[in-house]
C-alpha cells in the first residue's frame, strides 16, 4: 500500500478542506511525485506522441507550481484537472 502525502494542503486546514479541493490537490500531488520522484518528464523516448505527453506534463507541472494556494479560479482548476485526467494512464509508462 502506498500513502499519498498531499504537500500543497496546509496541515491545519487539510481536515477542513472541501472534498473537491482535496481531490484537486491529490491529483496534482500524483503528477508532482511523478515528475519529482520518477522523472516522467525526462524520459528520452521522444516519438511525436510521447513528446506531446511530456510537453503536457511539463505544462501542467509548471502551472501547478505557480498556482497560488487556494487562490485558483475554479474554471481554470477544472480545465487543468481535466487535462491531467487525459494523460493519467501515461504517467505510469
Amino acid at each position: 500500500m502506498r500513502i499519498l502525502k498531499i504537500k500543497s494542503l496546509p496541515k491545519k486546514a487539510s481536515h477542513l478542506a472541501e472534498r473537491d479541493t482535496i481531490m484537486l490537490h491529490a491529483c496534482f500531488q500524483v503528477l508532482t511525485d511523478s515528475v519529482d520522484e520518477d522523472g516522467v518528464d525526462l524520459v528520452v523516448e521522444y516519438n511525436k506522441y510521447h513528446k506531446v505527453f511530456v510537453d503536457e506534463v511539463r505544462f501542467l507541472y509548471a502551472w501547478w507550481k505557480k498556482r497560488k494556494e487556494f487562490e485558483g479560479e475554479m474554471v481554470e482548476d477544472n480545465e487543468m484537472l481535466l487535462r491531467l485526467m487525459t494523460i493519467r494512464e501515461q504517467l505510469w509508462i
